[in-house]
């Protein structure tokens, strides 16, 4: 669905790079994008949602050069909900969410039945149906971020790109999030998603791209990818891999002190 192609980028002040990347998000599949601050994960996201432009490389979407579709088209088949999200007006739930429909919407641009349903069952899925009146500036940062993410639902995309969406939600709502994002590559959307949780993305992403000063470190299975001294290249010391007592997956655990857990070395 989505495919970006030995693309670069460099910011106009530093000497920071994003260096011929390639990325394939295919139907029905969650990447999980991973690294240290700074690896590059967010202006990768970007440059996938055509934000900002590559300087070198090329990006096809649903088969056609992304340069070729108008804002309102990119609308109506990608979806993305950037790390930090802002409302210049101080809309209901329900308002806000209902703004993701404007690319399907036609003459006058009112909702009709079927955009009503639509916003109404995006609501339920973010679990935020309860506050549908509520305005967005009475909402807890947790709350807003899952208005937003309902907002970008109602777009009904076919490719979706989220950047660290779980920042901010509690346990129960991060769980349930990753898993609403599985029901949703099984209805075939194709799912990029930035995160630095390691633990969440080895639970439910299918693939991870694992980024380091805007290269590439290693791109895999879960498997493949959390392993422990790949991890400790990018992160440093302080990292343990382990399994999952009951899946049997990867899980990364921090060190407080790394000194004492090198092997053949006693722990106090």
């Amino acid at each position: 669905m989505l495919v970006l192609e030995d693309v670069s980028y460099a910011y106009s002040a530093g000497q920071w790079h994003l260096r011929n990347l390639h990325l394939a998000l295919p139907a029905g599949r969650i990447c999980g994008i991973i690294g240290p601050n700074g690896a590059g994960k967010s202006t990768l996201l970007k440059i996938a949602a055509g934000i900002i432009t590559c300087q070198s490389g090329k990006i096809t979407l649903a088969g056609r050069d992304m340069q070729q579709f108008s804002r309102r088209e990119m609308a109506a088949i990608l979806g993305y909900l950037p790390q930090l999200v802002g409302s210049t007006f101080d809309l209901a739930v329900e308002q806000g969410v209902a703004m993701g429909r404007y690319p399907h919407l036609s003459g006058a641009g009112f909702l009709q039945e079927r955009d009503v349903g639509i916003v109404e069952q995006c609501l339920r899925q973010t679990e935020t149906l309860a506050y549908r009146q509520r305005r967005l500036s009475e909402l807890s940062g947790g709350e807003r971020q899952r208005v937003m993410l309902a907002s970008v639902l109602a777009q009904q995309p076919q490719v979706l790109l989220l950047d660290e969406p779980t920042t901010g939600l509690d346990l129960h709502h991060q769980v349930t999030f990753f898993r609403l994002l599985k029901e949703l590559a099984g209805q075939g959307i194709a799912i990029a998603v930035v995160t630095h949780d390691l633990n969440l993305a080895g639970q439910f992403c299918d693939k991870l791209l694992l980024l380091k000063d805007g290269e590439l470190v290693k791109e895999g299975s879960v498997k493949e990818v959390i392993e422990q001294q790949i991890l400790r290249q990018c992160y440093g010391p302080e990292v343990l891999v382990s399994q999952h007592p009951l899946t049997g997956e990867p899980i990364v655990l921090p060190l407080a002190d790394a000194e004492t857990c090198q092997p053949g070395k006693p722990s106090s």
